[in-house]
């Protein structure tokens, strides 16, 4: 079965920078659109930055230059590099991959992100 595994989530000051990863139980990783998507409480889960299969990417208005997405296809591993990071950027962030082909998405459980001094 698929699985999306967050890590790196934690507590950092205004101004610092933290690292998401996500590993994909999938042997298919490499052809998969990847994202990362957080939500805030109460507010709408929203598209941070994403990474298409072929290595293109688009960030949120509100994170670019400041967030990087990657990926390591021989790692199963798509990553959130956050510099500059603001109070509203503390959320839970999620991973998500999409099979187009299939039709088909499959969602990380999420991790969290605080930015407070």
């Amino acid at each position: 079965q698929v699985q999306l595994v967050e890590s790196g989530g934690g507590l950092v000051q205004p101004g610092g920078s933290l690292r998401l990863s996500c590993v994909a139980s999938l042997s298919i990783f490499s052809i998969l659109d990847m994202g990362w998507y957080r939500q805030a409480p109460g507010k709408q889960r929203e598209l941070v930055a994403a990474i298409t299969r072929g290595g293109s990417t688009s960030y949120a208005d509100s994170v670019k230059g400041r967030f990087t997405i990657s990926r390591d296809n021989t790692k199963n591993t798509v990553y959130l590099q956050m510099n500059s990071l603001r109070p509203e950027d503390t959320a839970v962030y999620y991973c998500h991959a999409n099979f187009a082909l299939a039709r088909t998405d499959y969602w990380g459980q999420g991790t969290q992100v605080t930015v407070s001094s």
